[in-house]
């Protein structure tokens, strides 16, 4: 049984920085898309940043250039650091993976349990 864990949320200033991270643990052959999704209060889902298992990354044009995304394929890991932190950052923050969990199978998405970030003065 595949699990995400994700961590590094909290209440940060405005102009702030935060790492947040997420872990999968399980049976696990390989990852190929590492996402993070982000969910405002009142508000619904919304992609905020993705990374393919060769590093080819994306962002949706609200964070470009202040938020980066990387992974340690090794450790099955990916990092959403996140600089000069605005109010309307304010969410829950989700981590979304497509892993490998048979030999030589087919993939299947998982998500973390989120973790809060709130950008508040």
């Amino acid at each position: 049984q595949v699990q995400l864990m994700e961590s590094g949320g909290r209440l940060v200033q405005p102009g702030g920085s935060l790492r947040l991270s997420c872990t999968a643990s399980g049976r696990i052959f390989g990852i190929r898309a590492m996402n993070w999704y982000r969910q405002p209060p009142g508000k619904g889902l919304e992609l905020v940043a993705a990374s393919t298992e060769r590093g080819v990354t994306d962002y949706v044009d609200s964070v470009k250039g202040r938020f980066t995304v990387s992974r340690d394929n090794a450790k099955n890991t990916a990092f959403l650091q996140m600089d000069n932190l605005k109010t309307e950052d304010t969410a829950a923050y989700f981590c979304h993976f497509n892993i490998q969990t048979v030999p030589n199978g087919g993939y299947s998405l998982y998500w973390g349990q989120g973790t809060q970030v709130t950008v508040s003065s």
